[in-house]
């Protein structure tokens, strides 16, 4: 998921383009969603867990490179014929 976001926000943030990045909250938080905004002046740090590189899922990318060039900016969406995402309270 990491991976996804990575590019679709370094795409975005290349084209100076600020968005807000929305995600569904855990139930526990009251099962709402949060939402920041980003811009080029927020830095931003991607830590992986491990050295490999991620396979990515073109269809995921532009499932969420389509979303965030929308008014309401990107939302975490689960992978395209996976799963539909945990909630999770932060990402």
């Amino acid at each position: 998921m990491l991976a996804h976001l990575q590019v679709v926000i370094g795409a975005k943030l290349r084209r100076h383009e600020g968005f807000f990045f929305s995600w569904r909250d855990d139930p526990a938080l009251g099962d709402g969603r949060s939402s920041i905004w980003i811009e080029t002046s927020i830095p931003l740090f991607f830590r992986f867990a491990s050295l490999e590189r991620h396979q990515l899922n073109r269809d995921w990318v532009e499932q969420l490179t389509h979303s965030a060039n929308q008014t309401l900016g990107m939302y975490l969406t689960a992978e395209p014929g996976q799963d539909p995402i945990a909630p999770k309270s932060s990402v």
